[in-house]
């Protein structure tokens, strides 16, 4: 999928885009291979207020340079694009999971790091404290269904290539605050309507 296409699938699912710089270009490209593309993760930024956790998606920090994702998805359900091409969000996870995801089928536990996801799968950030005491206000968990499934659509993939962090690499906890099950039920309901 190219950036446009990315771009056209978001806004035909009904998802509001802000699009933020040069994100078509902005990547981490040079650092290994991007694709082929098997799923989409989801992650809690542990940030709170829209502007800061955008710029910190985009910039990224000392430790880990930007793009930090694909898009942002603040909590007014807006989705902000940052990067497309290979971004900083999966890290290292595991290959069994991998295996799951591009086959559809349950996850096994996450219990190596030995698979590069940034090469893998669409990122996005969703603003969240993510002490699971923060809310996940509707339009933000709207647009988190509507941007999932937008990308499994366009692959013809079914909710079962979304995956959350906390699935994908030992010791995270992202996205906290609700449960995948509940989302990937939701994107399921949103690809059959």
């Amino acid at each position: 999928m190219s950036a446009s296409g990315f771009l056209s699938a978001l806004k035909a699912e009904g998802v509001k885009v802000v699009e933020v710089g040069s994100w078509r270009t902005h990547n981490r490209n040079h650092k290994g291979p991007w694709g082929p593309m098997h799923g989409v993760m989801i992650h809690h930024t542990v940030t709170s207020g829209s502007a800061r956790t955008v710029e910190m998606c985009r910039e990224g920090y000392d430790e880990l340079p930007g793009p930090l994702c694909h898009g942002v998805i603040t909590k007014d359900g807006k989705v902000h694009l940052v990067g497309y091409g290979r971004a900083n969000h999966a890290g290292l996870g595991d290959d069994e999971v991998l295996r799951a995801v591009i086959a559809e089928k349950g996850l096994p536990p996450d219990n190596e790091s030995n698979t590069d996801g940034n090469r893998y799968f669409y990122g996005f950030e969703c603003e969240n404290l993510g002490d699971g005491k923060d809310p996940w206000p509707d339009a933000q968990m709207e647009a988190i269904v509507r941007a999932a499934a937008a990308i499994c659509r366009h692959h013809g993939w079914t909710e079962r290539s979304v995956i959350g962090h906390l699935e994908w690499q030992p010791g995270k906890i992202d996205p906290r605050g609700f449960t995948m099950a509940s989302l990937r039920s939701r994107i399921k309901a949103q690809l059959k309507g």
